[in-house]
């Protein structure tokens, strides 16, 4: 299906059309533009690209020139086509938009975090679209009950950083950096207001409100000022957009003076930094897709030369926290040396590698506590069958692990006993009422502290933020996500179901609906196929775990069903999920969707005409790649900056993060196998004359991470073939997409009417 039968010229260069000087464009004359009545076409210029006696002819590379006007004007006649022939949806996007902001308590605020003397927390205003940071003293040191925060100020309370202020004059905001002293007088923030993750670092002096002199300019997100203010941490990019050095700036002092501490020279490296829970330690982490590197100093003496924690080796990934265990510095290790899925071993800080004296300790503990094959250090679990760990939190008196289970999200505590011989006990699992949802960790900065803050949430349920003490093992609820308007949760209910791929894999699959619009029996079939939009990520072992959002029930109220398919390449399921859907058996990624999509229709879930697939990022590039592979069983496809010309991509190293993906999809540049593998699956090469289901592209020209030219390419290699595809780029904004919450709602407003319009749900309205 195309959009139009007849060829069109070239799209005339930007420069050639310009009004003449004086004469006021439609904008400035209050006249709208004439809408398109043809799709853009982009010229083609054949630039060859050749690599293992191989030569692929790309007749839209002339479109990665992000400085040439006739780029921009080729994108602008995207947005001006896609906006036209979306403009039968503009009511629909309107009334979707109204119906997320009803449904979302717009004045708001998140529950007080403790630190220092002060509890820090957020507020939202209607009206405006970023978050405002306030604190209010802590009236009474031993009560770690957060205050009841409600519209108006608390007493005391103050604004100590004002986003909406800082984002004045700007089309796009991100807040990179926010870090605060541990007395809190100074607040180190970082700000991006061109979407390209280049960072601006200030230094706040809260008592007066006021700035100090330093600016840094040019850094990455993350970085940190130390607890006592004395120095800030941050790390720089290089031409490729990698994070390869830490700097450390003494405040008062310019940024001109600042000293290099530490250089990543190898490219499959990024580096951060950042302090321990404790504040004693700085730590400088190196990785790689599979492989750490940590190096650390003392906060007591941070001027001098970091010392490393362990070999580097490559393959071993590992992960640093310090715990004070029976009043002694010990490093909590994280590591996959001996086992896929992640052990946990302690080890003394002062020496992580081991002496004689302690190995000869550890031969001889006692049972509960043994010694790690390949290192001096004691197992801080001793059973861990099923479990994947993720990570490690130490807090003084106990430990939070965070896990994997059955493919869920989990969290434990063990107990330190304090007996040398036997430090830990056992972990305790901790338990709630719902065996999909998922439950993790939420802020928790100090070191000290007799209960931890929780989140859990699951695909209908809003998340509920809660307090666990540990010493009486109660729960308290502080916050639940507020609902706003007519909606009645009990209305919607949730599936888990496994789809299974073709080598046998069951594949998990998480659903949610409403239970009086999509009949679903008792068997786990429905009475009629419903409307349903499977999403999809599957990459760099990121689990994309069950979770309530508020703006999804506008399709849910329109009997859409939204599932979620946790295919391999992702982490759900523990380390192999991932390593059975990366590098030279990725496939497995695409095919693991197409079984779930199979499934689904099957068993009467849905039907081709009334399933879209949606997905960003790498899962863009399963988005393509399942368009090329299946057409046949989608009516529509949702791709959010979407990597879609991932072999040219990986064959350029000097582009940003090229080097270090290659331990993620493989390196085509010098391994021929590689090479032809990746060209067997990726989208923009493999665009073929067939029929395809409808496609919205959506992009950003300042994306840092997947640049715009790759969609853009591909809308043009599809529409070539036929395929009525829509391009649309935000010309202010990065990888995210717009940084306000009104725009961000109107993104998803607009991307959730194109998916109703595919569906046939367009015309239903509801009440919010």
């Amino acid at each position: 299906m195309t959009s139009s039968d007849s060829p069109h010229p070239d799209p005339t260069p930007a420069e050639a059309i310009a009004p003449d000087a004086g004469t006021p464009t439609a904008a400035e004359s209050g006249t709208p533009a004439p809408a398109p009545t043809s799709a853009p076409v982009a010229k083609k210029v054949p630039h060859e690209r050749t690599h293992h006696g191989h030569t692929f002819v790309d007749d839209y590379e002339w479109l990665r020139d992000k400085e040439s006007p006739e780029v921009i004007a080729h994108l602008e006649a995207e947005n001006a086509w896609t906006e036209a022939q979306t403009s039968d949806i503009a009511g629909l996007r309107e009334a979707i938009f109204t119906e997320i902001r009803t449904r979302i308590k717009e004045t708001d605020m998140s529950v007080p975090t403790r630190r220092g003397g002060y509890w820090y927390f957020t507020r939202t205003r209607a009206g405006l679209d970023y978050g405002i940071h306030v604190r209010v003293p802590i009236a009474d040191a031993q009560d770690w009950t957060p205050p009841e925060v409600g519209d108006e100020p608390l007493p005391g309370e103050e604004v100590i950083f004002d986003s909406n202020e800082a984002a004045q004059g700007s089309d796009f905001f991100s807040l990179g950096t926010f870090s605060l002293t541990d007395d809190g007088a100074r607040l180190l923030y970082g700000v991006d207001t061109a979407g390209d993750e280049r960072y601006v670092l200030r230094i706040r002096d809260l008592a007066t409100g006021e700035d100090l002199p330093d600016v840094i300019e040019n850094t990455f997100a993350g970085a940190s000022i130390d607890p006592t203010g004395r120095f800030v941490f941050y790390t720089t990019v290089d031409d490729a957009w990698r994070p390869e050095k830490v700097w450390r700036h003494a405040v008062g002092s310019d940024s001109a003076d600042d000293v290099c501490i530490f250089h990543e020279p190898d490219e499959r490296f990024f580096v951060g930094a950042g302090f321990s829970r404790s504040g004693r330690y700085l730590f400088i982490v190196t990785g790689s897709k599979t492989t750490t590197g940590y190096w650390t100093l003392r906060t007591s003496d941070l001027e001098a030369a970091p010392a490393e924690v362990w070999p580097r080796v490559d393959g071993v990934e590992y992960s640093v926290e310090h715990a004070l265990i029976d009043h002694e510095d010990r490093f909590l290790i994280t590591h996959n040396r001996d086992r896929a899925d992640f052990d946990i071993i302690d080890v003394p800080a002062a020496n992580p590698t081991g002496d004689a004296t302690e190995t000869a300790d550890a031969v001889d503990a006692p049972a509960g506590t043994s010694l790690d094959p390949t290192t001096t250090g004691r197992r801080v679990l001793v059973d861990v069958d099923g479990l994947r760990i993720e990570e490690v939190d130490a807090f003084v008196g106990y430990i939070v692990i965070s896990y994997r289970r059955g493919g869920f999200a989990r969290v434990g505590i063990v107990p330190l006993t304090g007996a040398p011989s036997t430090p830990f006990g056992p972990l305790e699992e901790l338990p709630f009422d719902r065996e999909t949802g998922t439950l993790g960790l939420g802020p928790n900065p100090e070191f000290e502290q007799p209960a931890i803050r929780l989140t859990f949430t699951s695909m209908s349920t809003p998340a509920v933020v809660f307090q666990h003490d540990i010493a009486t093992g109660a729960d308290t609820v502080l916050k639940r996500q507020p609902v706003l308007g007519s909606v009645d949760l009990n209305q919607y209910g949730e599936s888990l179901v496994w789809a299974r791929a073709a080598d046998g894999t069951e594949i998990p699959v998480s659903l949610v609906y409403r239970t009086d619009l999509v009949d679903v029996g008792p068997d786990g079939r429905l009475g009629a196929p419903a409307p349903l939009v499977l999403y999809g990520y599957g990459s760099y072992e990121i689990s994309v775990d069950p979770y309530f959002s508020v703006a999804r029930l506008s399709l849910l109220d329109r009997g859409v069903v939204y599932a979620i398919a946790h295919v391999r390449g992702g982490g759900e399921m523990g380390r192999h999920w991932y390593d059975e859907g990366k590098t030279t058996v990725k496939t497995n990624t695409f095919t693991d969707f197409i079984a779930v999509a199979r499934h689904l229709i099957a068993e009467g879930w849905t039907t081709p005409e009334k399933l879209v697939a949606t997905g960003g990022s790498a899962g863009g590039l399963l988005m393509g790649a399942v368009t090329n592979m299946a057409p046949e069983l989608f009516a529509g496809i949702s791709a959010h900056v979407p990597f879609v010309d991932a072999l040219t991509s990986i064959l350029m190293p000097e582009l940003p993060l090229t080097v270090i993906e290659w331990e993620e999809w493989g390196d085509p540049l010098h391994d021929p196998e590689v090479y032809e593998y990746m060209r067997s699956y990726t989208p923009y090469e493999n665009v073929a004359e067939a029929a395809h289901p409808q496609i919205l592209a959506v992009t950003s020209l300042n994306d840092a991470r997947v640049l715009y030219v790759e969609p853009a390419k591909w809308v043009a290699r599809l529409r070539e073939v036929g395929a009525d595809a829509l391009l649309r780029t935000e010309m202010a904004a990065g990888h995210g997409g717009a940084s306000g919450r009104y725009d961000a709602w109107k993104e998803t407003a607009f991307d959730f009417a194109w998916m109703l319009r595919v569906l046939g749900r367009s015309d239903v309205q509801i009440t919010p």
